[in-house]
């Protein structure tokens, strides 16, 4: 294999790669009706003067499964971190009791269940779609090398064959994460 198709696989693969950890991180993000620090990845406070992430600047902990406690390491800030909460619409009120901050989830509803399940599946959609760009990239750039390096045909079959088994790999590994994240979000 010539050195342009090995490093157009190690691009490819590592691009796939890169849309399935999207994919985790958007699912991290998703309420499942216990409380998961990971809801407040995207919660920032402006902090003298700079967007500053909640995980950062306080200890967050989960208390009985269903209580996220957040604890600023500088009690000034308490209602910057209130506010930075309520402006994210987590779902959640947040409770100040002046040392710590408590976010107290709900079991989620049967209808809000369900929401979440579709939120899921659209995150997985997304990334296989991204997955499908990769492969279209791929045959592009293998179109490139059987010109530059006159490749015969039956070896550019033969790589474009490989192009998709790569591709449903990873298809199949985004379908089985979303199946694995619908199971967690409609449990009750």
């Amino acid at each position: 294999m010539s050195e342009a198709l090995e490093e157009m696989y190690l691009f490819g693969e590592e691009k796939m790669e890169k849309a399935i950890s999207q994919m985790k991180r958007e699912f991290a993000s998703v309420r499942t009706g216990r409380a998961n620090p990971n809801v407040l990845d995207k919660v920032v406070v402006d902090y003298y003067g700079a967007p500053t992430p909640i995980r950062q600047m306080a200890q967050v902990s989960v208390s009985e499964g269903t209580t996220l406690v957040i604890t600023p390491f500088d009690k000034s800030i308490m209602k910057d971190v209130e506010k930075a909460i309520i402006k994210a619409e987590l779902g959640v009120a947040p409770n100040n009791d002046g040392t710590c901050i408590r976010l107290n989830f709900p079991p989620l509803t049967e209808e809000r269940r369900k929401e979440t399940a579709k939120d899921v599946k659209r995150f997985g959609e997304d990334a296989k779609v991204a997955v499908r760009n990769v492969r279209r990239d791929m045959v592009d750039s293998l179109k490139k090398i059987e010109k530059e390096e006159n490749m015969p045909e039956d070896a550019v079959k033969d790589n474009q064959d490989k192009i998709q088994k790569l591709t449903d790999k990873y298809v199949g590994i985004i379908d089985s994460l979303v199946v694995e994240k619908e199971k967690e979000v409609m449990t009750v």
